[in-house]
């Protein structure tokens, strides 16, 4: 059960300052016309377990960055099914209950593909091998994805991804960053931090066969791999869209206890956060 007067909210992270969080909150919780408060604490993995029990009973959840989502799976007492899949938790919802973990990246990408008119496919490539990436291979399970080929540095290291796949009934094909020979598909998800070193020849070879880029960094545009697409004249995304799909879903999970759930005019919600973000 949510204590009712449990008004306060923050995202956690190490480095933290650069959140778009707290505006994408602000709008929800103004258009929503609730008088909650959102703010941002710097907070490392090692320090998270005694910031956590220190919280007060005024704290309804936290939604949590970088590298704070291992941390936060652990002590999540209940998780949603994204969160089991990927072993990550980026919201979590403080009840009398007990900590309830959710993963809301994954729902966050797949909504945000859907958006840019990417659906209906078989076939896609990740770039990339972090927790991200995991939750990007959840993302296009739910799109009906059935063949995805992860390119990385070290393939070889890939084995926990490979099984991932395995489990979802997705199959999972891997190859080298510099192999610069790639399968064709329809659509490729990088995952890459914004400012990854990337040769030129190796972003054009991805970019030749990759159809429509989405890349789930926003901060740092164009990376290497969206002047690629660019000079191609082919389509590339920039991730602004999944971090204001996957704060949505943060808000329902505060506001209703399900990631599920929609809100109340949850049009005009969307559209507020999207504005919040717009100049990004």
């Amino acid at each position: 059960m949510l204590n009712p007067a449990a008004r306060v909210l923050a995202v956690w992270g190490d480095p933290v300052a650069h959140s778009l969080s707290p505006r994408l909150h602000a709008a929800a919780y103004r258009t929503l016309g609730l008088d909650w408060s959102y703010g941002r604490r710097r907070v490392d993995a090692a320090s998270f377990p005694a910031e956590l029990a220190a919280l007060g009973a005024d704290v309804r959840g936290l939604s949590l960055t970088m590298p704070l989502k291992g941390v936060a799976f652990a002590a999540s007492t209940t998780r949603n099914r994204h969160a089991e899949l990927s072993g990550a938790v980026n919201t979590l919802l403080l009840t009398d209950d007990g900590v309830r973990g959710f993963n809301t990246d994954v729902a966050g990408i797949a909504a945000d593909v859907v958006e840019h008119a990417v659906d209906q496919i078989d076939r896609a490539r990740i770039i990339g091998s972090g927790a991200t990436a995991t939750s990007a291979l959840l993302a296009l399970r739910e799109l009906g994805v059935r063949s995805i080929e992860i390119v990385a540095r070290r393939p070889e290291a890939l084995g926990r991804l490979a099984a991932l796949g395995e489990q979802v009934g997705v199959t999972v094909t891997t190859a080298a960053l510099e192999a610069g020979a790639f399968g064709e598909v329809p659509l490729t998800i990088s995952t890459l931090p914004g400012g990854a070193v990337l040769d030129d020849a190796v972003c054009d070879a991805l970019a030749a066969h990759g159809g429509m880029l989405y890349d789930v960094v926003y901060g740092h545009w164009p990376t290497a791999l969206a002047s690629a697409w660019e000079r191609r004249g082919t389509v590339a995304v920039p991730g602004i869209g999944m971090l204001v799909q996957q704060a949505l879903r943060q808000v329902r999970v505060f506001l209703t206890s399900s990631d599920e759930q929609p809100l109340p005019g949850e049009a005009a919600v969307l559209a507020a956060m999207r504005a919040a973000v717009t100049e990004v």
